[in-house]
């Protein structure tokens, strides 16, 4: 990239991260100490204002920058990580946002906990949680790296080891600081750049063609070297039974993920009341559905327009097809507007990843402070405030995310965050869902339920081609592949909902009926919700 690409791409992510500096810093000075503040905003937000932030936190470096170079790459297999983002919000109207804005305070683990034994299930329910926002988070250090690349037109280590660096310094900074009302005004803003910018490129495509979506997807399907092939189902999930039960195992870890993932969760607590939750997924859904369409134009738009094989010898993932598209509609390389719209393009990817990381960091810190060590700390002598803990908590968890997305800076974003999803899927959602729907349900089915869907997702995770046994696993020159499936999902949820399941019918513990009609009541009336 030519030095006018680095110098004003630079300039606005700089303008970016001034802008939201000063707002946590605004925020730090006139907040109170309280967890309530740190953890849920002082629960003042509108529903149009949750909705917003809910979407910033969801459109994420996996959405704007994966899922694009899937659909340049691959065509219709790439466009299926869109239905199963969008699909998967119908799951949280129904049956998550509501109920657990009025069971909950701050977490999952508090859903869960009343009517449970609370320390083997916060002890649970917290580990589970941090896991699945570090995978979250090393994605999107993985887009941070592959972005500054592209930016600085340099592929070695060190730059994308100072851009990850740099990215979870930053996302430290806001959370100590400013917690959940800062990181949400941040998301907020951050929405609706990127938002604005999607539209922008969105409309450029469609005028580069002429309104003609045929002669797009036609035109895509020649520059592919697919041909038709481009079009139809089977490119990247259809050549082998191995590929179609990838698929499956994908669509079911996407569908059943997001009403496990914790910041998603955390978000319906920062809201007054159940019906502002609701309220703020039905905003989040329509923000979300937009963006998605858009996102399908953009992928076959970057297929046409730059090409398939220009987009992967830019990046091997395609995580930098939609710079490379902005930069050749606004007149390629070297000119006046390539420059303008590719570091605007840029720059509203930067403030995508640092807004998400923001998010996700905050949750689970949340997790760790209010569920571990809330859990484990020894009675007696002085303790720590959670606040405290939870800004210390932040440090340890950007370290861990850095270090990880280092090791993992050559995989697609978008296919990261499917192994994020799968997790959540498999250990959160069943222990959440039987806490909510079944009577009989025990303290032991709810430990055994979080375990028995983590600990299978991570161990055929670590057995399957992601890590070792072809050339794009993290370790390609070792083989201890025995998982043939990248997504472990088809297996590890069904298994996590069966080991809630015999957790109970094993356990020795009586169900507290009287709990369980308190919790029902709670969360179908929002009687004695915090």
């Amino acid at each position: 990239m030519t030095g006018d690409h680095q110098t004003l791409a630079l300039l606005l992510f700089s303008g970016f991260v001034a802008v939201t500096l000063g707002i946590t810093t605004w925020v730090s000075r006139r907040r109170r100490g309280s967890a309530e503040e740190f953890y849920a905003g002082g629960r003042l937000f509108s529903p149009m204002e949750n909705g917003f932030a809910i979407a910033g936190d969801y459109m994420s470096a996996a959405s704007f920058l994966g899922v694009t170079g899937l659909i340049a790459l691959y065509g219709y297999d790439g466009m299926l990580y869109v239905v199963g983002f969008l699909v998967a919000w119908l799951v949280v109207l129904f049956l998550v946002a509501e109920l657990v804005r009025n069971c909950g305070r701050f977490t999952l683990a508090d859903v869960v906990a009343a009517r449970m034994s609370e320390r083997p299930v916060r002890i649970a329910a917290g580990t589970s949680s941090v896991t699945v926002s570090v995978l979250y988070l090393v994605a999107q250090m993985v887009g941070a790296g592959s972005l500054v690349a592209l930016l600085l037109g340099r592929t070695s280590g060190a730059a994308q080891a100072w851009a990850v660096i740099g990215v979870g310094a930053l996302m430290v900074i806001y959370v100590s600081l400013g917690g959940m009302r800062a990181t949400t005004w941040i998301q907020i803003v951050k929405a609706v750049l990127l938002l604005s910018g999607t539209i922008a490129l969105t409309v450029l495509v469609l005028l580069r063609f002429h309104g003609d979506v045929d002669r797009l997807l036609l035109t895509a399907a020649d520059r592919s070297g697919h041909g038709r092939a481009f079009l139809a189902p089977g490119l990247k999930y259809g050549g082998t039974w191995t590929a179609r039960l990838d698929f499956i195992s994908l669509g079911l870890a996407l569908v059943l993920g997001t009403a496990g993932l914790p910041h998603i969760l955390s978000r319906f607590y920062t809201v007054p009341t159940a019906r502002a939750a609701r309220r703020s997924a039905v905003w989040s859904i329509g923000l979300i559905g937009g963006f998605y369409l858009m996102t399908i134009v953009l992928g076959f738009g970057a297929a046409a327009v730059v090409g398939t094989d220009a987009v992967r010898g830019s990046n091997a993932a395609g995580n930098t097809a939609v710079p490379l598209l902005a930069l050749d509609l606004g007149g390629g390389a070297g000119s006046t507007g390539g420059t303008v719209l590719f570091a605007v393009v840029a720059a509203v990817a930067f403030a995508t990843i640092l807004a998400v990381v923001a998010g996700i960091t905050l949750a689970s810190s949340a997790s760790v402070a209010h569920d571990l060590y809330a859990s484990l700390r020894r009675s007696g002598g002085k303790a720590r405030s959670e606040v405290a803990v939870a800004r210390w908590a932040a440090v340890g968890i950007g370290v861990v995310a850095i270090a990880l997305g280092l090791l993992a800076r050559d995989l697609n974003v978008a296919f990261l965050v499917g192994l994020a999803f799968a997790v959540a899927a498999s250990a959160n959602l069943p222990v959440l869902l039987y806490s909510l729907f079944w009577r009989g349900f025990t303290t032991r089915g709810a430990v055994w339920a979080v375990y028995g869907g983590l600990i299978p997702a991570l161990g055929l995770v670590l057995l399957s081609p992601v890590v070792s046994g072809s050339p794009t696993s993290l370790f390609p020159d070792v083989d201890f592949q025995y998982f043939p499936l990248q997504n472990p999902g088809i297996v590890s949820i069904p298994v996590g909902f069966l080991a809630g399941w015999l957790g109970t019918v094993t356990s020795e513990e009586v169900a507290d009926e009287a709990r369980y009609a308190e919790t029902e009541v709670r969360s179908l009336t929002g009687a004695g919700a915090v």
